[in-house]
């Protein structure tokens, strides 16, 4: 959104300065970008008085400009000027103010124009300009150190920046800790997991004159979209191989860069193919998908990572009946081609104070691999090659082969559900038990065996979302009563593990009676 600027002065004697003033910030090709122009001259004759017309538009602007020359101009019945309850508004309201000053005295000025000027002090005003001519280029600069002011107009990477508005409170000191904790687990973080947050914040360098950087925002805000309103990620499922709707299935995470691609991530899992094996060589059955979830993840937390935050874009996770599609409105840095990333090369975040917190957690390298691995798990899996392309943004495509999943884990054994394909019918999950199982909870019958931990359940299936897990797979298995607590009656307890009930044995045999199908 542009800024508005209101410019006030007599009009008598700043007609032609006000008049190319606007037509400058309007024609400058960097200025147009960020700045609209207000005068009241252009405002059509209203039956409002003026001097509520203008203290409006005063309240409405985003940065404050005043010409004060030599008149003082119309005096109201208390003998104040209009130009005067502008400046008092606008100082009253805290905008940005940038004042400069006609000639090099004071001396032939209005009386009560001189005490204006004495009023608005040596530090406010910018320039005393003894000609039109100077004014343009003293706006420039004043307009140019606005945006630096602001953040507006940046010098180093957006992730860098401090975040417009925001506070060391829309920050979870939580998410701050558990991050500690998982880093230093991962990669050794040298700060343990009771570190102040503060502290954690100045070693990954996620505060900006001890503001929250839009990075710190991302990754550990409390509502990242509150501040980001694009950091979203649609995802939708289609039956077909074309975009049509209605859609059948489609849903928008909000949430850290965590968590975004986590749900994303679980949503295309709990959409595509899964086969259980046999336990012939293990306690617990081989399980695998039709994709290799590690490219899946690769290609989500790409997105995030890389993309640009600038725009109004959000990052897409379209999966169709023949391939998965990951759009990022973003773009390749200069160093790198579309042929390089089929090859090893160097890493070139786009947003680097983003991508240290995800390399600290494991969800990215930094080697400039992820590209090269995704091509090398989909030649291992049997797929084709991820194609990348450039459109209007960064696309990652991953061809399906629905047949993969059941062909890693090999044909059935007598007895035991092997092979087993899960359907691929996942209604939204409502809460409501239906008559139809839906494929998230046939996924969890046919993974669990014996007694599990919630934990061990979702990490055979692959999935890290802990929340959209208990949501989409593990309630609606209890509340349909094919699965059960081990200790009903401490839901809670940290040795709470789950079992099939008979009903969900008698599942577990009708999907295996029927090829896969309950």
């Amino acid at each position: 959104m542009r800024q508005r600027i209101f410019i006030s002065s007599v009009q008598k004697e700043f007609a032609t300065e006000r008049q190319v003033l606007k037509a400058y910030v309007l024609g400058d090709a960097l200025l147009r970008r960020f700045f609209d122009v207000f005068l009241f001259e252009d405002i059509p004759a209203t039956d409002r008085r003026a001097d509520a017309v203008y203290l409006e538009e005063v309240r409405r602007c985003d940065i404050y400009l005043a010409l004060l020359g030599d008149q003082y101009g119309y005096e109201d019945e208390n003998g104040i000027s209009p130009t005067h309850r502008e400046f008092n508004e606008a100082t009253k309201l805290g905008k940005h103010r940038i004042v400069f000053a006609k000639g090099d005295t004071d001396a032939d000025k209005h009386p009560k124009m001189r005490a204006l000027i004495a009023s608005a002090g040596a530090q406010l005003i910018r320039r005393r300009l003894t000609t039109p001519a100077e004014l343009i280029p003293a706006l420039y600069a004043s307009l140019v150190d606005c945006l630096a002011v602001k953040e507006l107009l940046r010098f180093g990477p957006f992730d860098a920046a401090a975040c417009p508005d925001a506070t060391i409170d829309d920050l979870s000191a939580e998410k701050i800790r558990r991050f500690a904790g998982i880093a230093r687990r991962a990669r050794g973080f040298p700060l343990p997991e009771d570190t102040a947050p503060e502290q954690v914040l100045e070693a990954l360098h996620l505060l900006n004159k001890r503001r929250p950087t839009h990075a710190a925002i991302l990754l550990f805000g409390n509502a990242p979209q509150r501040f980001l309103i694009s950091s979203e990620i649609k995802c939708a499922h289609f039956h077909g191989t074309e975009v049509r709707k209605p859609i059948p299935f489609y849903q928008v995470y909000k949430g850290t860069a965590f968590d975004l691609v986590d749900q994303a991530v679980d949503f295309v899992l709990s959409k595509i193919n899964l086969a259980v094996g046999t336990r012939e060589h293990a306690t617990q059955a081989p399980v695998a998908y039709e994709m290799p979830p590690e490219v899946v993840r690769e290609a989500i937390v790409n997105a995030v990572a890389h993309r640009d935050y600038t725009g109004n874009g959000s990052v897409q996770v379209m999966l169709f009946s023949d391939r998965l599609e990951v759009w990022n409105p973003g773009t390749l840095p200069p160093s790198l081609t579309l042929e390089k990333l089929r090859h090893p090369h160097g890493s070139v975040p786009g947003n680097p104070l983003l991508a240290e917190p995800l390399y600290l957690t494991k969800y990215i390298e930094r080697m400039g691999t992820g590209t090269g691995d995704m091509i090398q798990r989909c030649r291992h899996a049997g797929l084709a090659e991820p194609e990348f392309t450039l459109t209007d943004g960064f696309v990652i495509t991953i061809r399906r082969k629905p047949s993969r999943a059941f062909e890693a884990v090999g044909g059935q054994a007598a007895g035991e559900v092997a092979g087993q394909v899960a359907k691929e019918r996942t209604p939204p999950v409502t809460g409501e038990v239906t008559g139809e199982v839906t494929g998230e909870v046939e996924r969890v019958v046919l993974v669990l065996q014996g007694e599990m931990k919630r934990s061990a359940i979702q990490a055979v299936l692959g999935l890290r979302h802990e929340d959209y897990f208990r949501e989409a797979y593990l309630v609606p298995a209890l509340e349909a009563g094919y699965v059960e607590m081990t200790i009903p009656d401490k839901p809670k307890s940290s040795r709470q593990k789950y079992r099939l009930t008979a009903k969900g044995k008698a599942l577990l045999a009708t999907i295996a009676q029927n090829g896969g199908q309950a």
